[in-house]
């Protein structure tokens, strides 16, 4: 993996292809172990989650379902303060046992506004799966129930994460290099 430049920006490697793949199937197998005939919802969030959301999902050997949201908390340039649907959720989730697919979880405030509206459609259980968790950008307590990789409060792009739209495609992930 060498440095990569997307826009006017440069980007170091930090996880390999192979690092990610190992991870992805350590948590397929701890949700195959804790989900053997239930029939779990994923629920994966667009647009950053879609490269973790089908990779994870291949390696699953439990029945499950798969369907994809898309959560804004902006409208053009200004936050709303509230997160919006923007792509809906037509799935019954009453009595269901649902896993929210993230790419990467900082803040955390997206989720814990959404995590709301999901409980009151009464699942049977909730949990978090995230690729990537930055513990110290955390500002809302969210409980994250299977976590790939813990990563510093940086700037990262590929697999799924963008910068200014370029950049989801790469297998790889990469960290802004500090100018």
């Amino acid at each position: 993996m060498n440095p990569i430049k997307v826009h006017d920006k440069y980007f170091k490697p930090y996880l390999t292809a192979v690092e990610i793949d190992q991870e992805i199937k350590r948590i397929a197998n701890e949700i195959n172990a804790a989900y053997k005939g239930m029939n779990p919802l994923f629920i994966a969030i667009l647009n950053g989650s879609f490269m973790f959301a089908s990779d994870l999902f291949k390696e699953l050997e439990v029945e499950a379902e798969i369907c994809f949201i898309k959560l804004a908390s902006y409208k053009g340039t200004k936050s709303t303060g509230q997160v919006i649907t923007s792509i809906g959720l037509d799935e019954n989730l009453k009595d269901r046992h649902i896993i929210l697919v993230e790419d990467i979880v900082d803040t955390g405030k997206t989720l814990s506004q959404f995590l709301p509206q999901l409980m009151n459609q009464s699942p049977a259980s909730l949990k978090i799966a995230t690729l990537l968790h930055k513990p110290d950008a955390l500002q809302y307590p969210l409980n994250i129930d299977y976590i790939g990789f813990k990563v510093p409060n940086k700037f990262l792009l590929g697999f799924g994460l963008d910068y200014d739209g370029l950049g989801r495609n790469l297998k790889e992930i990469y960290q802004l290099t500090e100018e």
